[in-house]
């Protein structure tokens, strides 16, 4: 019984690992596309530093289906908010740079409402400023 139990919080520890790396990977992917403002080669060169956390880079971001990105995202364990934040950073980075991830980001925002199976009015607000940016 105690193995197991020291398996369990082994279990816990690494997944509170792995939920702070995403959550710090997001807010540094947040606050390189804060400035709406076109990116320099710097820039870019850190948010493609950022994406390999998560095995991605700008062109394979571009490449994947909206499914193959939220598969990517579930396999990595992202959380209802790490989602909702990767989500608002697509968004963001369309804004900054001639990308036109709105349709990712409404995917992602839309599978949260979907499958969380808990309604938000935030969540629900940015779907429709999603559907708004994409006519």
């Amino acid at each position: 019984m105690q193995e197991n139990e020291q398996k369990i919080m082994l279990n816990k520890g690494l997944r509170d690992e792995e939920k702070i790396r995403i959550d710090n990977v997001l807010k540094t992917l947040r606050t390189l596309v804060f400035v709406p403002q076109p990116l320099n080669r710097l820039e870019k060169t850190n948010i493609e530093n950022q994406l390999k956390e998560f095995a991605l880079n700008i062109e394979t971001l571009v490449d994947y289906s909206n499914e193959e990105l939220i598969t990517l995202l579930m396999r990595l364990h992202f959380d209802w908010d790490q989602l909702e934040q990767f989500a608002d950073f697509l968004m963001d980075f369309s804004k900054v740079e001639n990308y036109n991830f709105e349709d990712k980001a409404l995917a992602v925002y839309q599978y949260i409402q979907s499958e969380s199976k808990v309604f938000s009015f935030g969540i629900n607000s940015k779907i429709a400023s999603a559907k708004a940016k994409k006519q």
